[in-house]
């Protein structure tokens, strides 16, 4: 088992940062959905942590490309197959500035702009209170939860998910992924019909205005909200049903990437015990 490090987080102080990269992240998530052909559960758009913070990974769109958002060094980076290059200092402009400088890079050097995603942008008075300091340990973070899900994921038999970030929420997540439909609903609409477990992370929302770890089970079997579970971890119902960490208290612990591997690897056992029908 790696001992990784995770980096104390200042989530009061970086409110306005998170808030930023949230946007900035939409931007580009607007354009995997736009250029890439659909794939289940929306995998098609979502992005992928990198070394230095987000990326699309390689888009293929007339032209092939890839967008990072490098939190190391607080830069927008835009790669073309071609040779061209975009960057663009991050430092809390209007969402609206960033998605300009995206569309006319791309179109510029052979994305159709047809492509173009069309959309309102949050923040169009900017980010006053962005902190490049914040945007590094915000980095630091992702990084650290997405090399302990790697050695979770690690783990799994069965089908998983790619790790990714949602835009939309701003969410670091893997899916489990059994294999198994559930009676009664379409098998073609695999968000519906497919077993899942979600192992994710965020930042602090409306219902959890603090950086957390949820786990969550669809269908919920009714032995999980009665599960016991470590000290320091939680059963929310509310704003979701769904075991609740906050990343605080997993700093707390003596060793937390111990902790969050056990607190994984007991539910991941939980939803093979409850899930499956082999095992009902």
């Amino acid at each position: 088992m790696s001992q990784q490090q995770f980096p104390k987080f200042d989530n009061a102080g970086s409110d306005d940062t998170r808030k930023a990269l949230h946007a900035y992240a939409r931007i580009l998530g607007d354009w995997l959905k736009s250029c890439r052909p659909k794939r289940k559960h929306w995998w098609h758009a979502s992005l992928r942590p990198s070394l230095a913070g987000l990326t699309t990974g390689v888009v293929d769109a007339g032209a092939s490309f890839e967008l990072e958002l490098n939190l190391r060094d607080n830069v927008l980076l835009g790669r073309t197959l071609e040779g061209a290059q975009l960057t663009e200092p991050l430092h809390g402009q209007p969402a609206s500035t960033v998605a300009e400088k995206i569309r006319d890079f791309l179109t510029t050097n052979g994305v159709d702009s047809r492509f173009a995603p069309a959309g309102d942008h949050p923040g169009e008075n900017g980010f006053a209170g962005y902190s490049a300091d914040s945007a590094q340990n915000l980095a630091q973070v992702l990084s650290s939860v997405s090399s302990a899900m790697s050695e979770f994921r690690a783990r799994i038999r069965e089908e998983s998910s790619p790790i990714q970030l949602w835009p939309h929420h701003f969410d670091l997540s893997m899916l489990w992924l059994p294999g198994e439909k559930i009676p009664g609903q379409d098998p073609e609409n695999e968000e519906y019909s497919d077993k899942q477990m979600n192992f994710g992370f965020a930042f602090g929302d409306a219902g959890i205005p603090e950086p957390y770890f949820y786990i969550t089970a669809y269908p919920l079997p009714d032995a999980f909200p009665k599960l016991v579970l470590p000290t320091g971890t939680t059963w929310r119902s509310d704003p979701f049903s769904g075991a609740v960490l906050t990343y605080k208290t997993l700093l707390e612990s003596s060793d937390p990437n111990g902790y969050l591997l056990d607190l994984w690897i007991s539910l991941l056992l939980a939803g093979r015990k409850h899930m499956l029908s082999a095992a009902s």
